[in-house]
């Protein structure tokens, strides 16, 4: 065979198993817990890289997922901010027994753009020089039952409830202080990990509940093989890498 000719039939066997590829390719839709945005646009871009395959990714408080999922919306795998919803998904059936694990520990930060306003042991919380404290909604999402928890411990509830103001999410409840429209707010580490100057406390995690979230693979994705994939990717030790340069504990 002549040389044209050769790389003319390798070419002619190269071109079905692209067009196979880019076939076997398929997109997952994922709902994510809002403290995860970050983290999980980068795990997406990684698992797209070594799969071909896609994450269709939403975001928002679990709570709210955790409806949707009951009255049927189509998520293949839900990444919840706690481990409960989880654990009740796999109860009722939602959700594919076994398929449950932890795939981050998150940590809860007391955040504001002013610098030197935030101290390092959080006690511009007893000195109350603010009017508005933002929080997520904690019955939607466990971050803000962090940050309830957190207070309460350090017996300032009570006192700050007049200047708290709910975000529906813990990415609102972000928003609110990133905009300025409350002077400092219990947000998620992974949220200002990278962002530069203001103040911020870490709060010590025997001042509330840990912060466990579990991702569960979903009934409606029980059958597509890239669902799964994206499970165990999940676990692997390229997104285990990311999600621990977000601040996460990785169990």
């Amino acid at each position: 065979m002549r040389p044209i000719r050769r790389l003319a039939a390798v070419a002619a066997m190269l071109i079905p198993l692209a067009v196979g590829a880019n076939v076997m390719a398929a997109e997952v839709p994922v709902a994510v817990a809002a403290n995860f945005t970050e983290p999980a646009k980068d795990i997406a871009a990684a698992f797209h890289k070594a799969t071909g395959n896609t994450l269709a990714l939403s975001f928002g408080p679990s709570g709210g997922f955790y409806t949707q999922i009951a009255h049927g919306a189509p998520f293949e795998v839900f990444l919840s901010a706690d481990d409960e919803r989880p654990k009740k998904a796999e109860a009722e059936g939602l959700a594919v027994r076994g398929s449950r694990f932890t795939y981050a520990v998150g940590r809860l930060v007391l955040y504001s753009k002013t610098p030197g306003l935030v101290d390092a042991k959080g006690a511009v919380l007893k000195g109350g020089k603010f009017e508005k404290l933002s929080i997520a909604d904690p019955a939607a999402a466990p971050y803000g039952t962090a940050a309830i928890e957190t207070m309460t411990r350090l017996s300032v509830y009570e006192a700050l409830k007049p200047k708290i103001v709910q975000g529906s999410s813990i990415a609102q409840a972000y928003q609110f202080v990133a905009t300025g429209a409350a002077e400092l707010g219990f947000v998620a580490q992974s949220q200002v990990i990278k962002v530069e100057g203001g103040s911020r406390w870490l709060v010590p995690e025997s001042l509330h509940a840990p912060i466990v979230q579990d991702a569960v693979l979903l009934k409606t994705g029980a059958g597509y093989p890239a669902a799964k994939a994206f499970m165990t990717f999940l676990k692997g030790p390229e997104a285990r890498a990311i999600i621990r340069r977000y601040g996460y504990d990785v169990k």
